[in-house]
């Protein structure tokens, strides 16, 4: 990527695409390169689903209205206005669909998602910088009998979302977002002062985050929240210093707020995902050496507890400074990522 704080600052959601084709190669190699871009320990397994072709973008809009047209809304709708939503869907150069697939444990799951939507992310920086716009759709309303068929369901799997693709004529505006360090706590002592000599001091890390919260999110919830963890004064960290899958202090903690709705839920941890993405990719640009871990004791409640973890938030990541274990999907001879070209 060029410019990486430039382009994550300035990268916008676009609903309004222009008639110009894209070109079935440009796409694969974008999905390729955000693949290729992705870090974290674990083996995620996901799959995507490419509609590109005229007779492919029809089919496609064909299931996505089918629910809608079954709705009580739907019912409502002049059938004008049913013809214009399918022909926004079937006037979209490009759809690619997003699913993470089946695992056993929840662990495995969540390193699945997190996977998807991080390199949903990716494929919508890289897209940019192309002079593509994008926007991330994951509705419910689209889910019909016909559109899983569509998409060969399978049991397990979860639905990240479709983006739609194409070039733009004009830029929407950006909207503000909130400082990080309003979502910031500290446990330990404050190292800011060691700006220079490490890389993930408090004040590098604050200054990066300060960046990576222009990630996509919906309705502008900011749903993330900070904790810096640099020593054990508290006791919060006893336990775990004590565990082979204790992180190397400091530490940073990526929290997620959890809606009572199971599709904000999802959206939400998808837009913390996408902050995750923005930050490493922030951190490679200045030369850190980042891990990105979604350890098994993050589903100890108690332990969460201990770093002040509240009702109704979840762990999504833990960021430390170190080696990390690379993983990296680009190329989709692998066997755990799967493209669809209909």
């Amino acid at each position: 990527m060029k410019n990486v704080s430039g382009t994550i600052r300035e990268r916008r959601t676009v609903r309004r695409f222009s008639d110009v084709p894209l070109q079935q190669e440009v796409i694969v190699s974008l999905l390729n390169e955000a693949a290729g871009l992705y870090e974290a320990e674990g083996t995620p397994q996901w799959r995507c689903l490419y509609f590109g072709t005229p007779g492919s973008r029809e089919e496609l809009a064909e299931s996505m209205m089918a629910k809608v047209n079954e709705s009580n809304l739907g019912k409502l709708l002049p059938a004008k206005m049913k013809g214009l939503l399918k022909k926004q869907i079937t006037a979209t150069p490009a759809h690619i669909i997003f699913i993470a697939e089946a695992a056993e444990t929840q662990q495995q799951r969540d390193v699945n998602y997190a996977a998807v939507c991080s390199i949903m992310q990716n494929v919508q920086l890289l897209g940019w910088e192309q002079g593509l716009g994008m926007l991330w759709y994951s509705d419910p309303l689209i889910l019909s009998e016909s559109f899983y068929e569509l998409i060969g369901w399978r049991e397990g799997e979860k639905f990240a979302g479709m983006l739609e693709i194409g070039c733009f004529d004009k830029a929407p505006r950006g909207r503000k977002r909130t400082p990080a360090e309003r979502k910031w706590t500290i446990i330990g002592e404050d190292n800011s002062q060691l700006a220079d000599a490490a890389p993930f001091s408090a004040y590098n890390v604050l200054r990066l985050l300060n960046e990576a919260v222009w990630a996509p999110n919906d309705g502008m919830r900011e749903p993330w929240r900070f904790i810096y963890v640099t020593g054990d004064k508290t006791g919060a960290a006893g336990n775990l210093l004590f565990s082979d899958e204790a992180p190397s202090l400091p530490f940073l903690l990526v929290v997620a707020a959890e809606e009572t709705d199971p599709h904000k839920q999802n959206e939400d941890y998808a837009a913390v995902c996408s902050l995750i993405q923005n930050f490493q990719l922030l951190a490679r640009s200045e030369g850190w050496h980042l891990r990105r871990r979604i350890p098994k004791w993050v589903y100890d409640r108690k332990q969460c507890e201990s770093f002040g973890l509240r009702p109704l938030e979840r762990i999504v990541a833990v960021l430390e400074s170190g080696e990390y274990k690379h993983y990296s999907n680009s190329g989709f001879s692998s066997p755990t990522v799967k493209i669809t070209i209909n």
